[in-house]
């Protein structure tokens, strides 16, 4: 469980280290999540942030937690969305794990997706697991790794 004092620091950390980019950005910390601590950020050009394919949202968020983790004594992790950039990102790849299943049991062949990062295989991996039509999987090396989706066999 995070300490209040922890969150506090937290807190703190996260709205310096973003008025330091001299972006006009909101940061808002919200209470944590068993160990995640949520932060949102409200701006009005978020491509900044957000970077080629969520990049420099994934670098950011590692570079905070960094910082975070010198200050704070116990496990904890960060989850930073500009926009609700990630939530519209997540909502997108449940919808595209769901069409791609089933678009495999219909053609009964695999499909290869584009590469993508760990936290957006996972996601495609969640939504497939409790279907027994289909199985998923990541191949691939490094900034090349991909789900593919493929027909259950029995």
């Amino acid at each position: 469980m995070i300490q209040r004092t922890d969150f506090k620091i937290i807190e703190g950390v996260a709205r310096d280290f973003f008025e330091k980019m001299s972006l006009d950005i909101k940061t808002e910390v919200k209470n944590p999540v068993d160990l995640t601590i949520p932060i949102n950020l409200e701006m009005e050009e978020p491509q900044i942030l957000i970077g080629e394919r969520g990049q420099t949202l994934i670098e950011a968020q590692w570079l905070l937690k960094s910082i975070l983790r010198k200050r704070i004594n116990q496990q904890f992790y960060i989850d930073l969305d500009v926009n609700g950039y990630k939530k519209k990102k997540a909502e997108y790849l449940r919808e595209l794990a769901k069409s791609t299943a089933d678009e495999v049991t219909l053609s009964k062949r695999q499909i290869e997706l584009a590469s993508m990062p760990a936290y957006e295989r996972r996601l495609i991996h969640l939504e497939l697991a409790a279907r027994s039509d289909v199985a998923s999987e990541s191949l691939g090396e490094g900034p090349e790794r991909r789900v593919v989706v493929k027909p259950q066999t029995l």
